[in-house]
């Protein structure tokens, strides 16, 4: 009988806490839709931010990085974004054209894949610029949530929030071209085998 390597691990610290930031996605719309339970609905965010910060640390410092926990992660986190998104802009909290301009991103990615698989290629690595752009998306939703309330802390929330939102945007479309960059390459190399 074979050994599992450690790469097909799948009850790990890590992958835990990315299962349970993906159950937290309904969690948060339904407070956020239905009984507008703002402040439980921030501190589902929060806990958010902070698991997707800690599972990272805790796989890189106890070794327990695997291909489940390479997919999950990214996967909780965008899963966050647009529900976030969808639910802020249902609540009028940010407009229409932020929307489009994030989902407008991820359907240009998506369009690489085809050109992936027909290359051989599974997916690509997610590098540092995406994530910078994941962490400042995270971080100005709630922001801008808390932006859309009155109270002495709603226009900091305002500027930090609309702050980390643009610069987060910006480096998700960067991120974007880069990928369109990395498939060009391997595409290329490919053809030249």
């Amino acid at each position: 009988m074979s050994e599992t390597s450690a790469e097909d691990r799948i009850w790990t610290v890590p992958n835990l806490l990315s299962f349970l930031r993906l159950l937290g996605v309904p969690v948060f719309l339904w407070l956020v839709l239905g009984p507008k339970a703002d402040a439980w609905a921030i501190l589902v965010l929060a806990v958010a931010g902070f698991t997707d910060w800690l599972d990272g640390k805790i796989a890189r410092a106890f070794n327990q990085m695997s291909r489940l926990g390479r997919i999950i992660d990214p996967a909780a986190d965008k899963l966050y974004v647009f529900a976030t998104i969808l639910a802020l802009l249902v609540r009028d909290v940010i407009p229409w054209w932020l929307v489009a301009i994030i989902l407008g991103r991820d359907l240009f990615v998506a369009c690489f894949i085809p050109v992936l698989r027909k290359s051989g290629y599974k997916a690509l690595q997610v590098h540092f610029l995406g994530k910078a752009a994941m962490f400042n998306l995270m971080y100005a939703f709630p922001l801008l949530f808390l932006a859309s309330h009155t109270g002495w802390y709603a226009d900091i929330a305002r500027i930090v929030g609309w702050a980390f939102a643009l610069w987060g945007t910006g480096l998700y479309w960067w991120s974007g071209v880069l990928y369109g960059v990395q498939v060009r390459r391997l595409v290329t190399a490919t053809k030249e085998e």
